[in-house]
């Protein structure tokens, strides 16, 4: 029973997945909040063109 409490200890497989994991989630949290402000700049710049098209066309129908 000792020895294989022994080898579980020194097992590594699982530490090394975890760690893959722990990576892929700051990964992931570093792109949302990178990307975040940039879809809020989009958003703002596709308002800004639908109003001049609405403005371009109500002209155009005078």
């Amino acid at each position: 029973m000792k020895q294989q409490m022994l080898s579980f200890l020194k097992e590594e497989d699982g530490v090394t997945a975890i760690e893959y994991g722990l990576i892929a989630g700051l990964i992931a949290v570093a792109l949302l909040a990178a990307l975040t402000p940039l879809g809020e700049h989009l958003s703002d710049l596709f308002t800004n063109i639908g109003n001049k098209v609405e403005g371009a066309a109500t002209e155009a129908a005078k």
